[in-house]
């Protein structure tokens, strides 16, 4: 009896050993897997904090509302200046999860979906990927092709509107808007950078302005709500970034009021003017930030 007892009691702690052990073991994980994502801060909401932060989510507003959300991801940027920028990436998320809601209601079945099928086909395995390999992938890399592959997109443009190049019989194919879903999927989650190669992928077809808005809508909607999965896991939403969600929401949703108006106004000429400038400028500040 007594042995029996001894050895019982024996099982018990060794059971209760190993719980704690593979809770330490466990625990250490996450840790370690969240490591790269999560950064012990205080954010102090002072005049600093607005006078950056609300001129860059009203930015990506209208960018996502009126322009095809090229330059949106400039905001993330922008708020680096006030936030690390792990935690920046989150504090735009919802965010911008919140500019889809107000974008989709005036494009609601506007868009191409033919076009945005194989980018949608693309972009959701490439979120995935990027949520695995985030940690051990240099972001830089991305940043620096998807920069030489709008400027060069632009290039080509203005190439063809000057007589320079012929113009090619055929716009980009189903496994070239893949690859643009993919990688704009993949750059999305690294840095919410996944307008140039969509813009690309859509530009390269004879669509109108409001068929491109529309689709660059559906398109990002989608690709934000699949983040948001990731996104949890990975600890990159925390106490803070939701309250600066909480104080930044309304100005989100007046920066895509605006860029819808504007969408509105700017005949279709300058608006795909507009949309290669902002191309140019997004694809340089990538090279840019790549490189330094």
């Amino acid at each position: 009896m007594a042995s029996d007892f001894v050895s019982s009691k024996q099982e018990c702690c060794g059971a209760a050993l190993s719980r704690i052990g593979f809770s330490l073991y466990f625990d250490g994980a996450r840790t370690r897997l969240n490591s790269g994502f999560r950064t012990v801060f205080s954010v102090i909401f002072d005049f600093t904090f607005f006078a950056l932060a609300i001129p860059a989510v009203i930015f990506a507003g209208i960018s996502k509302g009126g322009f095809g959300s090229g330059a949106a991801f400039a905001s993330a940027s922008i708020l680096a200046l006030v936030f690390p920028p792990a935690i920046a990436i989150g504090v735009m998320l919802p965010l911008l999860m919140l500019m889809d809601v107000g974008s989709l209601r005036p494009y609601w079945r506007k868009w191409d979906w033919q076009l945005s099928k194989y980018v949608l086909i693309g972009c959701l395995p490439g979120v995935v990927l990027a949520s695995l390999l985030y940690k051990a992938t240099d972001p830089d890399v991305f940043r620096f092709l998807i920069g030489v592959i709008s400027l060069a997109f632009v290039a080509w443009q203005i190439g063809n509107e000057l007589g320079w190049i012929t113009k090619r019989s055929r716009p980009i194919g189903r496994v070239g808007g893949m690859i643009a879903g993919a990688t704009g999927g993949f750059t999305s989650f690294i840095s919410h950078a996944g307008g140039p190669p969509v813009a690309v992928y859509l530009l390269s077809h004879p669509v109108s302005k409001t068929s491109y808005q529309a689709s660059t809508v559906l398109i990002f909607a989608v690709i934000n709500l699949t983040k948001a999965v990731p996104y949890t896991y990975l600890v990159i939403f925390s106490k803070q970034t939701l309250l600066a969600d909480l104080y930044l929401a309304p100005f989100a949703l007046i920066g895509v009021w605006i860029g819808v108006r504007a969408h509105y106004m700017i005949p279709e000429k300058a608006f795909f003017r507009l949309t290669y400038v902002l191309l140019v400028l997004t694809g340089s500040k990538l090279i840019w930030d790549s490189l330094t």
